[in-house]
């Protein structure tokens, strides 16, 4: 991942409503966009354009399921992101990194 790649990405996670969206895929796994606005209180516009940004960074994968989508995190990009912060922490060897 270089940095562009990497700053596209965090401009993306850092907007609070999405990244609520990604804590939520990441603790109830695929979820509908039904079950989504339930636990956001958001309109189905709303989260519509954020499921959009969303799938267009490739943070999460949409499946369409008759007519509501199934959303789902793409894991391995998610850890491409904390390897890229990983990475930045052990830069420096001589200080031993406290990151698990």
């Amino acid at each position: 991942m270089n940095n562009k790649n990497f700053l596209d990405k965090m401009k993306v996670i850092s907007e609070p409503t999405r990244l609520t969206i990604l804590r939520l895929l990441a603790a109830k796994g695929a979820m509908c966009a039904c079950k989504i606005l339930e636990d956001l209180h958001i309109s189905q516009g709303t989260l519509s354009h954020h499921m959009k940004v969303l799938v267009k960074a490739n943070l999460v994968r949409s499946e369409k399921n008759g007519k509501w989508c199934n959303y789902s995190l793409v894991k391995d990009q998610i850890c491409e992101v904390a390897k890229f912060i990983q990475d930045i922490c052990r830069a420096d060897d001589s200080k031993p990194c406290s990151c698990k």
